[in-house]
Formats: structure tokens, C-alpha cells, sequence
């Protein structure tokens, strides 16, 4: 069990709660696609991987295969390697301990612990940061899959319709920091953009995701 410092905890609380709130909107939009509660909460404790499973369900809901929803969300995924290779030389412990840890690599969990510079702290922010968001989000998903029963054909009516691509912006802003991070936008839009018109629903993400990948790859190698 790992002890954790009283404002490591609250920042880890803080952020939870926020991203929780997303969590909801994905809830919603699970149900609206069709997936069932049992579906929508696998999807949340298995995965978990915000802007990912928005991405995914996104798809889905738009008529896209199941084949390009997973596929976009792998792609914007890949980020993630990063991370664990910025937060590996903290975490330490055995295997299954890792392997635990590795459920846990999402931005924020990532931001906290590299925001501390004494290597416990990082550890510390790491697993309450992660802690924290997993057990909020899945209950938010519960939350919003339940709820989207209830609200039926009136999403545009209460605004949850705006909320879904204002959920995703919001878990994919923090990632625009760097202009790498603007560039790759910018082409994943301008790839999406291009191709809706003439592919199914699904291709275009799936597109779009590839092209803002390559860039942060692309850029992450120029690197010294």
C-alpha cells in the first residue's frame, strides 16, 4: 500500500473529478450508440483511456465498423508509450506490479507524476492520480449510460449532443501545449475534413488519427 502525501492526494482528487465529468458525456453517448451497460462499464474498466473510448464509441455511433472504432482509438493511443517511458525509472516493483501501473498510464496520471521532481512524490502522484481518475470514470460511465435511457431523443433538447465533441476537445487540449502537438491537430483535422465527404463514417478519424500520430512520432525522433 502505497502512502500518500495530503496535497498529492488533493491534486489527484481535483483532476479526477474534472475528467469525471467527461465521463458522463461518454456514458450518454455508449447508450446512444447502443452498447449496453454491461458493454459501456467493460469498456471504461478494461480500456480506460479517455479520449480514446470517445474517439471509439464516436465512431460506432456514426454507423463507423467495429474494426475502424478500435482502430482509431489504438492510434491515438500510442501516445501512451511515452509516458511509460518517462515514468518507468519511478515506478520500480515487481511484474504484476507494473503490469498494474501500466492499466493506470493515462495523461493525467503521467502529468502528475513528472510534475514532481523527488522520485517517491512522483510515485505517489502516479498511482493517486491514477487511482483516482480510474475509479471516477467508470462510475461516471455508469452514471451516463444509465442516464442516456432515460433521456431517449432528447439530446439536443438538454445540450448533450454538444457535449460529447466538447468532452473530447477537452480531454485532447492539454496535448496542444507544444507545437507538435498543434501541428498534428491541424493535419488530423484537415485530413478528416477532406475525406468526409467521399468514405464511410469511421474512415476519417481512423485517417486523421494516422496523420496527427505520424507527426508526433516524426517529432519525437528529430529529437536528441
Amino acid at each position: 500500500m502505497i502512502a500518500v502525501e495530503r496535497d498529492i492526494a488533493r491534486k489527484a482528487i481535483a483532476l479526477a473529478v474534472a475528467v469525471g465529468a467527461y465521463g458522463v458525456s461518454f456514458g450518454v453517448l455508449c447508450g446512444q450508440g447502443g452498447l449496453s451497460v454491461l458493454q459501456a462499464a467493460g469498456f471504461s474498466a478494461v480500456v480506460f483511456a479517455g479520449s480514446s473510448q470517445l474517439a471509439a464509441v464516436g465512431v460506432l455511433a456514426a454507423g463507423g465498423s467495429v474494426a475502424s472504432a478500435v482502430l482509431s482509438g489504438l492510434l491515438l493511443n500510442l501516445r501512451t508509450l511515452g509516458f511509460g517511458l518517462a515514468v518507468s525509472p519511478v515506478l520500480g516493483g515487481s511484474l504484476p506490479s507494473r503490469l498494474l501501473a501500466s492499466q493506470l498510464m493515462i495523461d493525467e496520471s503521467a502529468g502528475l507524476a513528472l510534475a514532481e521532481e523527488d522520485p517517491d512524490r512522483s510515485r505517489q502522484a502516479y498511482w493517486a492520480g491514477g487511482v483516482a481518475v480510474f475509479v471516477l470514470w467508470n462510475v461516471a460511465t455508469l452514471l451516463g449510460v444509465t442516464l442516456a435511457g432515460a433521456v431517449g431523443d432528447h439530446l439536443e433538447t438538454i445540450g448533450l449532443d454538444a457535449a460529447f465533441p466538447a468532452a473530447f476537445l477537452a480531454l485532447l487540449a492539454p496535448r496542444l501545449s507544444e507545437a507538435s502537438g498543434r501541428i498534428a491537430a491541424l493535419l488530423g483535422a484537415l485530413i478528416a475534413v477532406s475525406l468526409i465527404p467521399f468514405v464511410r463514417p469511421g474512415i476519417p478519424v481512423v485517417a486523421a488519427a494516422a496523420g496527427a500520430v505520424t507527426v508526433l512520432v516524426a517529432e519525437r525522433l528529430r529529437r536528441p
